[in-house]
């Protein structure tokens, strides 16, 4: 039987619906929110906890990542993979997190020990999408580059952000991230083709991701 497609998208309407609970029943972040510290007690936050989130602009902008790159990888590689891939990237991200806690407590000081969020599952798409499609080009800080070089970014980012106090779960960030490289590398027969310009059968071409964009992103 087929998989339905368009998984990016009904995440992120799940994710919407979810936070709206957060909002009405705050209770519900309490129980499904990842906290190490109750782990034992409540092992399904590491899986829950990735559909909530702590505030509009977090919602929003984990939102449009997911909708965005999550469909571009998911007309990739399909939506089975896609939904296996969005799991398993974000259940590493909240191991790493979890593990990296020590280390956070190290160099900052006191901290919390709960996380939340799809962060560590888009940034294990974004990973993906860095070896299947290296020259897709992106913007950071309102800087057109390629995903590959976007990625060096996104790593060094929340390395230097281990030192630097905030709420930001850079832990898990860089878990996510490195796990979908792995899993990018595995798909891609171990190899990434940076500045390649040959058409591969199995990755987008920019005139089919322009159609997707005319097609899922304008009103």
């Amino acid at each position: 039987m087929p998989f339905d497609d368009h998984w990016a998208i009904k995440f992120t309407v799940i994710l919407v619906v979810v936070f709206i609970l957060q909002m009405m029943f705050p209770v519900v972040t309490d129980l499904f929110v990842l906290d190490a510290s109750e782990l034992l007690e409540r092992p399904w936050g590491i899986i829950t906890a990735i559909f909530l989130h702590a505030s509009l602009e977090h919602i929003l902008f984990n939102g449009f990542a997911l909708v965005l790159f999550g469909s571009i990888l998911e007309s990739i590689i399909g939506s089975r993979k896609f939904v296996l891939y969005f799991f398993i990237t974000g259940i590493i991200a909240g191991v790493i997190f979890i593990l990296g806690i020590p280390i956070i407590q190290s160099v900052q000081g006191a901290t919390p020990t709960s996380a939340l969020g799809a962060s560590g599952a888009i940034f294990g798409i974004l990973g993906i999408l860095t070896v299947l499609r290296p020259n897709l080009v992106v913007y950071l800080a309102f800087i057109p580059m390629p995903m590959w070089v976007a990625a060096i970014m996104w790593a060094f980012l929340d390395f230097f952000g281990i030192f630097i106090p905030s709420n930001v779960a850079n832990f898990a960030h860089l878990g996510g991230l490195f796990s979908g490289l792995l899993i990018g590398f595995y798909l891609n027969d171990w190899k990434i083709n940076i500045g390649n310009k040959k058409s591969d059968p199995n990755v987008l071409s920019e005139s089919e991701i322009s159609k997707w964009e005319k097609e899922w992103m304008q009103p």
